[in-house]
Formats: C-alpha cells, sequence, structure tokens
C-alpha cells in the first residue's frame, strides 16, 4: 500500500454528502484502527476548482466529526488516499485527521445606505 498526502487547499469545494458515522464491521461491530481508536466514515464531495467535475468519497477519520450536516462546506486536514489491492480487486481508501466545519459563508453584499436625498418626504438637493 502506498499512502499519498494530499494538497486540499489544490481540490476547490468539499462538502458534505452523508453526515459522520460509526465505522462498522459486515457484521455490524465498530471497526478500530491499530491502537484501539474507533473509526467513524463521512461522505464527501470534491469540486474541482476551475472545472466542472466532481468526485465523491468516504473518509475515514479517528475523531468524531462534529457539527457537520449533510451540505455543509467542511475542512478537511491531513488528508490522505492510500492504494490498495486484495485478492484481484484495488481501489483507493482515504484517512484524514479530521473534518471539521468550514468557516461561516460570508455575509451578502450590504445595501447603499439611504442618505438625506432619498430619504421619504425629503427632496435632493442643498437647501
Amino acid at each position: 500500500m502506498q499512502t499519498k498526502p494530499i494538497d486540499v487547499a489544490r481540490l476547490g469545494t468539499i462538502r458534505c454528502t452523508l453526515a459522520p458515522e460509526p465505522r462498522t464491521t459486515p457484521e455490524g461491530l465498530p471497526r478500530t484502527d491499530r491502537d484501539g481508536n474507533a473509526q467513524w466514515v463521512t461522505g464527501l464531495v470534491i469540486r474541482e476548482t476551475e472545472r466542472r467535475r466532481t468526485h465523491a468519497i468516504d473518509v475515514v477519520t479517528i475523531v468524531e466529526p462534529r457539527g457537520i450536516s449533510e451540505g455543509a462546506e467542511v475542512t478537511v486536514t491531513g488528508l490522505t488516499a492510500i492504494d490498495w489491492a486484495q485478492e484481484g480487486r484495488s481501489g483507493t481508501a482515504w484517512r484524514a485527521e479530521t473534518i471539521t466545519p468550514a468557516g461561516p459563508a460570508p455575509a451578502p453584499a450590504a445595501a447603499p445606505a439611504s442618505g438625506p436625498a432619498s430619504a421619504p418626504g425629503r427632496k435632493g438637493g442643498d437647501s
């Protein structure tokens, strides 16, 4: 298996598509890493910067992502891609240190302030 760090700053917008949930075995038991930490899986979609292309991935963390809802923009730290091959199958597993809600969206532009010329009952111009 080859682990590749991913520069998330180059990816574009990242949104949650499936809320975080505990990762489980086919028997329904909680999955853990080698150190015994519970694993969480979160569905994400990445929209490439300056392209009309998206990628859907499931990302595993050992820290429970909190405050994330489906459709919300998120920040991912320590994202890695791990190529794997087993019994004639292959793919890429995705891991991250954390997944957190992105900062608040920018506020909409404020309407122009109304001055004396546009106040109701007043006429524009100097008196």
